[in-house]
């Protein structure tokens, strides 16, 4: 079975540039590596970053846009690679939360919303930790600004946090980023030994 690692960090932070480094340290083979994308181009914007994050990569990597169905990309395809990156895991609770309706207008209560979408980062784990392939989720850490002053933005706020905690504690090594310079909170334990999360 492969790995699963989480890389961490603000906006802007390198996550993504580092996420690659990483996956060009587990396997030399261009071809091995898939590159999972999980925004949708929206816009003018959005269509320019994206570009600017394929140019950022090897040519030879495969793309597989997954705005909302990670996992199960992950069960598909995890045995025909040996890096996954998965980039990123904020934008797929965003998409997730955008099937569900406006925030502002719930249809359902905070704890039903919870529930469903930590069961979603449930299954992403296990298929990850299904994989032959080492998967690499890029998330970002949204937790140390401002409170938002809107309902939505608190909601996502919570969302981030709490899906990155279960992540983390079922990574086996987990990476934060401050200004382009990668900081290893967790790694190189056995997961049979290590203490409970």
């Amino acid at each position: 079975m492969g790995k699963l690692i989480l890389v961490l960090g603000g906006a802007r932070s390198g996550k993504s540039t580092y996420a690659q480094q990483l996956a060009g340290e587990i396997t030399a083979d261009p071809s091995r590596v898939a590159y999972v994308a999980t925004g949708i181009a929206c816009d003018d914007e959005m269509r320019a970053r994206f570009e600017q994050h394929r140019r950022s990569r090897p040519s030879e990597w495969a793309t597989i846009e997954a705005p909302t169905e990670v996992a199960q990309v992950i069960k598909n395809a995890g045995g025909e690679y040996a890096v996954m990156i998965v980039d990123c895991l904020t934008t797929l609770i965003t998409n997730w939360l955008a099937e569900r309706g406006p925030l502002e207008e719930p249809t359902e209560s905070m704890v039903e919303l919870e529930e469903a979408i930590l069961g979603r980062i449930e299954e992403l784990v296990r298929a990850a930790e299904g994989a032959k392939a080492t998967v690499i989720l890029v998330s970002n850490e949204v937790g140390l600004g401002v409170v938002p002053s809107f309902k939505a933005g608190r909601v996502f706020r919570d969302l981030a946090g709490l899906a990155n905690q279960v992540i983390a504690c079922e990574a086996d090594e987990v990476y934060m980023m401050w200004a382009g310079i990668p900081q290893k909170i967790k790694g190189g334990c056995n997961k049979d030994a290590r203490n409970e999360c």
